[in-house]
């Protein structure tokens, strides 16, 4: 949100200027208002808007008992979740760098493994029951792991890090 930036036109500048005056004003009622922003480009955010925004939270890539949690998440809601803890902890394992869109995408591409299975055997998919569908397998996501790969960059997490302990809140 930095308002000087090359090739930006005028009326972006403008509402960027408008935006951080009209939060100058959130605090000056007796309603209390709680703003929650999010951005992958903390770095753009010029010495301004910092200054309004308080509370600077750095919130990591998911752990491995996140990626479980996600996993188990979505494939429960199509009841296809048959997978063992072992399965579950080799995939948290390989998905180490994955972000939780990234494990998202990574779920739904897995889910349709049994889906594209039934397919090749020639079955029709306006005929195919959700009855007649296979679990999804640990082989289903490993196929995933082939065309769903992290979004973020070892170098990107770099500069969240370096940025959060620069700017970052201390505490909660």
């Amino acid at each position: 949100m930095q308002r000087k930036s090359e090739g930006e036109h005028e009326a972006s500048r403008r509402l960027k200027t408008q935006f951080l005056i009209e939060m100058e004003g959130f605090d000056s009622g007796s309603e209390q208002i709680l703003l929650v922003g999010a951005t992958n480009r903390p770095q753009e955010l010029d010495e301004a808007a910092r200054r309004r925004l308080t509370k600077r939270l750095y919130i990591p890539l998911p752990s491995s008992d996140a990626r479980s949690w996600i996993i188990r998440n979505l494939l429960e809601k199509d009841g296809l979740f048959k997978l063992s803890q072992e399965d579950i902890d080799m995939i948290c394992h390989i998905t180490e760098g994955y972000s939780g869109s990234d494990m998202k995408n990574l779920v739904k591409d897995a889910s349709m493994g049994p889906l594209r299975e039934a397919l090749r055997q020639g079955i029709e998919i306006t005929k195919l029951e959700k009855e007649d569908m296979r679990p999804v397998t640990l082989k289903d996501f490993k196929d995933a792991l082939q065309e769903v790969r992290p979004s973020v960059s070892a170098n990107e997490l770099g500069t969240y890090e370096a940025w959060n302990k620069q700017f970052g809140s201390l505490s909660l």
